[in-house]
């Protein structure tokens, strides 16, 4: 075991460093119990594509597939920005268990790639959305810090030179950081890893036009999210706000049973804040309109200086926590391979000391500025100053055009430089050349994302005319890279339409058969309003006379009603054979 040190100055004299084998690592000592360790990687979910989601996911597995059942407490996680080995248990332990995590690193055993990639789609249908699961998506597009909204489409595609490549590259010994509870760096310890380079954080992209915006999900749920530079007033500004949700939202007006606020470091500069509240359907109105005071409240000044007073001692508390130093291990140790600042305890004392109301009104700004708030349903709420999330395309291709065979009102438009599903309220549109993904089937379905989001199926059963050549036009213009090969779907589970005409009539267009039942019904209403005029003159007639002819009237009558029932049942006919 080779190790070298280094200090960076912020944790001289509380946290002992040094490098193993080229691996940064900081070590603190904790009173009795077991030793806890940590190796983290600046790789995760946003270094990847749509088209190879889940490939850090599969190297994470793999890696911990050779150690066998223990009574060692031992995962892995792989989330945005990064990927984290940690176990717990004596030191012989966690040093057997980091020694083999990093072997199977350098030499992954890939013949088991199949069994991980079932395994991680097992994992992904038990695993329950989150209440701002599609947030990510509409902030950030298909891409970066989007991708977690989405499947890990990659366990279908990616290939075991694929996943050997991106081991070789990105768990690399100077892409990580080790820390661990203990005196020293334990002996015995082998972080062997490949030579490779320190990679930043992905930059952010984004696919909103302007915030604050909003978008509407799921009944009963109140979400926001918010980027804000890192800082310690932007955490403490946190604490604040979910303290002033609960506060106004459930012990003041009664709408919520849940109302919190989270600060989540994103990359070295930027944390996303999140403020989430439920509702009961009857009060969900009351928490969007209540959600928006608080926050205008917040910005607008009126924090009283006992919210912050609060707030800043639990956050002080923490350095009253028995071994602090081995607790903010991880946390010291995250900063350094994003490349945050390192604040020593000192400093962060004095930063927060030195927060003031003034600094949090400023952060309630920025985050207001940035924000996407999820409101339940369909309502809107342009009458706070927010903006619907784009919900359509800018442009439309041009090509063979589609009509769907279960709304007359959609088409499919299949072009040269992408493909678009054209609506009253209008388009959707992906890009050939900027396409993330596309899967496959090989019934001829595809389904295209584009970078902002925005996402075409082709269903060939469901669309006028898309024939093999169309489908072959898809194929020859999306990007190789940006495939997934789906399997066979069973019959039963290729889509048709909702209701399949007879054949006689399969040969018209929907267009063309919707306006035959129109004209029919036009003409057999014009002569039952014709006939109603003329009945309603003569039984008029009949019944001022002295002596009425009740027989006219009855023939009237027999006549008239007969009529309005087949226009009726014709109008009701035609409603259901529409969508």
């Amino acid at each position: 075991m080779t190790t070298t040190e280094f200090a960076p100055e912020a944790l001289s004299g509380l946290i002992g460093c040094t490098t193993t084998q080229g691996v940064p690592t900081l070590y603190a000592p904790r009173q009795g119990g077991d030793v806890t360790a940590g190796l983290f990687f600046r790789v995760g979910r946003a270094d990847e594509t749509l088209a190879t989601a889940g490939i850090t996911h599969l190297v994470e597995h793999l890696a911990l597939h050779r150690l066998q059942l223990t009574d060692l407490h031992y995962n892995g996680a792989t989330a945005n920005a990064y990927t984290l080995f940690h176990a717990t248990g004596d030191e012989e332990e966690v040093v057997a268990h980091l020694n083999s995590v990093c072997a199977a690193l350098r030499e992954l055993p890939l013949a088991r790639l199949d069994t991980e990639r079932e395994i991680l789609r097992t994992e992904a249908a038990g695993r329950a959305n989150g209440a701002n699961s599609q947030l990510p998506l509409w902030r950030y597009g298909a891409q970066g810090y989007g991708l977690s909204s989405y499947n890990e489409l990659g366990t279908w595609s990616v290939t075991p030179d694929q996943v050997g490549e991106w081991a070789r590259t990105r768990f690399t010994r100077e892409n990580a950081v080790l820390w661990i509870t203990s005196e020293s760096v334990p002996e015995g310890l082998d972080l062997t890893l490949p030579t490779g380079t320190r990679f930043p954080a992905p930059a952010a992209t984004s696919a909103l036009p302007a915030t604050p915006a909003y978008i509407c999900g799921e009944d009963g749920q109140v979400v926001l999210t918010s980027v804000v530079r890192r800082s310690t007033a932007a955490a403490v500004f946190a604490d604040v706000l979910g303290r002033a949700l609960f506060h106004d939202l459930r012990q003041e007006g009664g709408y919520s049973y849940s109302a919190e606020a989270d600060y989540t470091p994103r990359d070295a500069d930027f944390a996303t804040l999140t403020a989430y509240a439920d509702a009961l359907p009857t009060k969900q109105d009351a928490v969007v309109g209540g959600f928006v005071d608080t926050l205008a409240r917040l910005r607008n000044g009126t924090i009283a200086q006992s919210e912050l007073d609060s707030v800043r001692g639990k956050q002080l508390k923490m350095y009253d926590v028995p071994d602090f130093a081995a607790a903010a291990l991880p946390g010291y140790a995250l900063n350094l391979l994003l490349g945050h600042r390192v604040l020593s305890p000192a400093e962060h004392r004095a930063e927060l000391e030195a927060v003031t109301v003034a600094d949090l009104r400023e952060v309630a700004r920025e985050a207001w500025a940035s924000a996407l708030l999820q409101v339940p349903g369909h309502r809107g709420v342009d009458w706070a100053g927010l903006t619907v999330a784009p919900q359509y395309s800018a442009s439309t291709v041009t090509g063979s055009r589609h009509q769907s065979l279960e709304n007359e009102n959609v088409t499919l438009v299949i072009g040269d430089e992408g493909v678009s599903v054209t609506t009253p309220r209008g388009a959707v549109t992906v890009p050939y050349d900027t396409c993330v993904a596309m899967t496959t089937r090989p019934d001829g379905a595809r389904g295209l994302t584009g970078p902002d989001g925005f996402a075409v199926t082709v269903e060939p059963t469901l669309y006028l005319d898309v024939t093999p050549d169309r489908i072959a036009t898809i194929d020859a213009a999306v990007p190789e890279a940006a495939v997934v090969r789906l399997p066979a779907r069973a019959p039963e589970r290729i889509p048709q339409p909702r209701e399949v005409a007879p054949d006689a009539e399969r040969s018209k267009s929907p267009g063309q058969a919707t306006w035959g039942w129109t004209i029919a019904i036009w003409l057999l209403g014009m002569l039952a309003a014709v006939w109603g005029v003329l009945g309603g003159v003569t039984i008029a007639d009949e019944l001022t006379s002295s002596n009425p002819d009740w027989g006219v009237v009855l023939v009237v009558l027999l006549f008239e009603i007969p009529l309005l029932a087949v226009v009726r049942t014709l109008y009701m006919t035609r409603r259901m054979r529409r969508p």
